[in-house]
């Protein structure tokens, strides 16, 4: 078995029904008698169990038995374990082997190179490699402002990570991280068409990362850097920025903010608000949130508090370092403290990128009217969704099981395409507002409502729409 399932450790789960992932995908093997009833018991033991069939395909057949292969979704690793315990109580069939679909589809890597010229006879040869690269090599040398042109580096991006914030897993190293880069140049290469390189690096030493990136920054036309923890993220971008003549965009940072940005956009106009009046209670001062109160002060924001573990951010408080202290500044002169709760008393907005359930959901009654909740902790948000759904006008969270998803990749392919294509050197903020805008303007007046407040990862018009803005903007300011 690939990827091994948690034993059930009995009725741990919720009556409410959860809904089920391909994530948590299995394919089990079953050896049964011909019968024509099998697949039918084998069909009601996994809708039994809570578990959703996906196929069943009798891959062998002979006189003495069926081979089954029945594929279904789970909950979590241990609700597919219970499917299986369920499969395994149907009379007279045999689980074989059970696969872990999600670990299957990592066998190998995810991505691969592609030549993308012919090499079928010793002219090619010639001409894609010796003698013939080496003119290209000598011209390039005397040219250097043309490499973009002869290479792959005008459009290819480095994604680099130390594993130190991966996902919602925290410090598990750049080995672990290196299945979630390859799904990151995957996703360049769908939905932008630009070559991406996981560049997983045995070093959480900020001096040690900018000097690994600044060598091999000449083979890039871009930098995205992503999972690497707070505060270090923060230093680790503004150096780059400053020492690379190519964009730097810590994905965690600015996509988010990007895509937060759109969607509450759109969110306010549900609600016949304004982001220059709202008053926004944010949870989690990370780079996440930090990347997100600074974006939204520059979109016009002008009230806006962020709490974290340490309570509402105030300027003066020993306990916050350099970067909270900074956001605290920004964002409460005033110095007001408290709880959570006191930050969400009559505010308008609530965005989370902070920890699952630090949200009460009765909380949300002491809102302003009509409140937009972003609870966007990943897989397990700040608040009970579905109750927060009978709360607010419009809810998002960063889950793909319930309406108006806030998905990273709806910003950073069309901005990176946008970078590649305006052979921008510095991202800037107009940029990152411009991009904001154009992903907000993907929903029409006409689809607009508080189920579908931000568009879908393949609607083909995003990136095409975030890259023209993002070009737009490069020009007008001259990067």
């Amino acid at each position: 078995m690939i990827g091994d399932l948690p034993q059930p450790t009995g009725p741990a789960r919720p009556t409410r029904p959860l809904p089920t992932s391909a994530s948590y995908g299995i394919t089990v093997r079953i050896y049964a008698p011909p019968s024509a009833s099998v697949v039918g018991e084998l069909a009601i033991a996994v809708g039994g169990a809570g578990g959703l069939v996906t196929a069943i395909d009798v891959s062998e057949s002979r006189p003495d038995r069926v081979t089954i292969d029945v594929s279904c979704s789970a909950v979590n690793g241990e609700h597919a374990a219970e499917i299986v315990e369920a499969m395994r109580g149907v009379p007279t069939v045999t689980v074989h082997r059970v696969s872990d679909r999600t670990f299957l589809l990592h066998i190998g890597g995810k991505i691969s190179v592609q030549p993308k010229v012919a090499l079928r006879t010793r002219d090619d040869l010639s001409m894609a490699y010796t003698p013939g690269v080496g003119r290209v090599a000598l011209a390039l040398a005397q040219h250097p402002e043309d490499v973009v042109k002869l290479t792959i580096k005008g459009n290819s991006v480095a994604v680099v990570t130390d594993g130190s914030a991966v996902l919602g897993l925290g410090n598990i190293g750049p080995g672990a991280a290196l299945p979630v880069m390859e799904g990151k140049a995957a996703l360049f290469k769908r939905f932008a068409d630009i070559d991406a390189w996981p560049i997983c690096l045995d070093t959480q030493d900020a001096d040690e990362i900018v000097q690994v990136v600044r060598a091999i920054a000449p083979g890039f036309g871009g930098i995205n850097l992503e999972d690497i923890s707070a505060p270090r993220c923060f230093e680790i971008e503004r150096r780059l920025r400053e020492q690379l003549d190519i964009p730097v965009f810590h994905d965690d940072q600015h996509g988010t903010a990007i895509v937060v940005t759109a969607a509450l956009t759109n969110a306010l106009r549900c609600v016949s608000k304004t982001l220059a009046t709202a008053r926004i209670a944010v949870a989690g001062g990370g780079a996440a949130g930090t990347a997100i109160v600074t974006l939204l002060l520059s979109a016009g924001a002008k009230n806006v508090l962020v709490w974290d573990r340490a309570g509402i951010l105030a300027p003066g408080d020993p306990r916050l370092d350099d970067a909270k202290q900074r956001l605290a500044e920004q964002t409460n002169p005033a110095g007001v403290t408290g709880d959570l709760h006191d930050a969400l008393r009559g505010a308008d907005v609530f965005i989370g990128v902070s920890a699952p359930n630090v949200l009460a959901a009765e909380w949300l009654r002491d809102m302003a009217a009509d409140p937009v909740v972003f609870a966007l902790a990943n897989p397990d948000p700040e608040v009970d969704v579905d109750a927060a759904q009978q709360l607010a006008a419009v809810v998002a969270t960063g889950r793909s099981d319930y309406p108006n998803q806030i998905n990273n990749v709806l910003a950073f392919p069309g901005v990176f395409r946008g970078l590649l294509d305006a052979r921008a050197r510095e991202v800037t903020t107009p940029m990152l507002l411009s991009a904001a805008d154009a992903l907000a303007r993907c929903v029409s007046a006409e689809q607009l409502n508080s189920a579908y407040i931000i568009p879908s990862v393949f609607d083909p018009a995003v990136p095409t729409a975030v890259a023209a803005a993002v070009r737009e903007a490069a020009a007008d300011g001259g990067s």
